[in-house]
């Protein structure tokens, strides 16, 4: 028996982690939720990759169809569309993540979603039903609403909405 209690005279023998390559690091992150290919390339080169290396894998990903910006724009805007965002914000969003301005207007004209019951809904989840007698609440739940990225039109049918009309 050894010092330490241990019948077993050898330490545990334990396995190196082995290096993961550039493509791997990027379908791995690829796997758990959809990148573009700005945020891709920079969440490679911070994890030691060089910048020319996460480019290329990147191309290559994209010709491969594993990374593709529209989809990736199409995921952000029914994520956070469902969050209670409105159209303002998420192309200012969207812009952030490096794509081109006819692809955001493109992604947010297919948009099937309301906006105008978007922030109907949102008003509603945080204000209560009756918006239309308090003028304050209906202040409240616009500066909300403006806050969120919807438009002036979105924001005035939504605190004048009255479901018994």
């Amino acid at each position: 028996m050894t010092q330490d209690g241990n019948d077993n005279p050898d330490p545990p023998r334990r396995r190196k982690p082995r290096e993961l390559t550039p493509t791997q690091r990027a379908l791995g992150l690829l796997t758990r939720r959809e990148h573009s290919q700005r945020e891709l390339t920079s969440k490679l080169t911070a994890r030691g990759v060089e910048p020319a290396d996460a480019e290329a894998v990147v191309a290559k990903l994209r010709a491969a169809g594993w990374q593709d910006d529209i989809r990736f724009a199409e995921s952000l805007l029914r994520s956070r569309a469902g969050a209670g965002y409105g159209p303002v914000r998420l192309r200012a969003e969207l812009l952030t993540h490096g794509l081109d301005r006819e692809a955001v207007a493109a992604v947010l004209e297919r948009y099937d979603g309301d906006w105008a019951g978007n922030a109907r809904d949102l008003a509603r989840r945080r204000f209560g039903a009756g918006l239309t007698g308090d003028l304050q609440r209906q202040r409240k739940a616009a500066d909300l609403l403006y806050r969120r990225g919807f438009s002036a039109d979105q924001i005035r049918a939504a605190i004048r909405f009255d479901p018994e009309d």
